[in-house]
């Protein structure tokens, strides 16, 4: 019989949440509350990722924020709440990671500004992140950007000295390539074996999770939570033929969800919801965004597909 090696303090799944809103761009609070809810019903699960870029966390005003916060953490539960701070300078970013320590949030993700696309040199990126490292007290989880997204993604010598932040405790790890996946994590586990490397690219969390990660914090999982949890569980037990079925379930609805452009994921996961009966309005705050009908079609078969959703409704 296999032993599985102990659990990550901060390992596991957890589900990055989308905010629901009413036609006219409003949060609906209750949305949110039945939403966390019943996403927080699923067995296993660690926690939620709470206003990260699925719950549009750049459209969010201040007070919206708290709000949604306060709101999971009085379901949460046992659950974790980790709260993105998304801001294009550091001192709104302390502002928000503050706010969120205040809320209740048991640690803050820092994404990175999205102008560091453009350019931030490593002086910067790792001031940004002491900022808000000091500004929340909390444990930090880093977020590492898709390849090919500039400087929010981090080379290995600006993640070498955002390592060296003693509060630093996670990162999801969103290069979505499997090689820089691997390269984050080897380096991370050479310099920091305690930080939990967590995978986070939803097409292929299979391979991640057989490279090895802690666990996961992603969007999907706001969408089939039970399934995100089974194919980590799988792959924990060493069960490679479960979490390939796993995998292939998930395969085409991954691949729709974030498909190009990616700004519209949001919009796809509510969608998905709304199929799912499990969400009343699909409304976004991004200007001009809107799902085909043929889109909305094809990601109502991949849940077909994927065992969630029965053909005949």
């Amino acid at each position: 019989m296999t032993v599985s090696a102990p659990r990550h303090p901060w390992g596991g799944v957890y589900s990055a949440t989308i905010c629901p809103m009413k036609e006219d761009g409003a949060i609906d609070h209750g949305g949110v509350e039945r939403h966390l809810a019943e996403v927080g019903s699923t067995a296993g699960l660690a926690g939620f990722l709470i206003n990260g870029h699925a719950g549009e966390n750049a459209a969010l005003e201040r007070e919206e924020l708290i709000e949604v916060l306060r709101v999971a953490r009085s379901v949460a539960g046992p659950l974790r709440v980790v709260a993105g701070v998304n801001a294009e300078s550091a001192g709104r970013a302390c502002v928000l990671a503050a706010d969120a320590a205040q809320a209740g949030a048991d640690a803050v993700m820092v994404f990175p500004p999205f102008s560091w696309t453009l350019g931030a040199d490593d002086g910067l990126v790792r001031a940004h992140h002491e900022a808000v490292a000091s500004a929340s007290s909390l444990p930090l989880f880093l977020f590492q950007g898709a390849v090919g997204a500039g400087r929010t993604r981090f080379g290995m010598d600006t993640l070498r000295g955002l390592l060296e932040i003693e509060s630093v405790v996670g990162i999801k790890e969103g290069s979505w390539e499997a090689l820089a996946y691997e390269e984050t994590r080897r380096l991370s586990r050479s310099l920091r074996p305690d930080v939990g490397v967590m995978a986070s690219g939803d097409e292929h969390l299979f391979v991640c999770f057989l490279l090895g990660s802690e666990g996961s914090l992603v969007s999907l999982a706001a969408v089939v939570p039970e399934l995100i949890v089974a194919l980590e569980r799988a792959v924990v037990e060493e069960d490679v033929c479960t979490a390939r079925s796993i995998h292939d379930r998930l395969y085409r609805l991954a691949r729709l969800v974030y498909a190009a452009p990616g700004h519209l994921a949001a919009l796809r996961l509510k969608t998905c919801l709304k199929h799912l009966g499990r969400l009343n309005e699909t409304a976004s705050r991004c200007a001009g965004a809107r799902i085909d009908p043929s889109e909305s079609d094809a990601l109502r078969v991949a849940l077909v597909q994927a065992g969630v959703l029965d053909a005949t409704k």
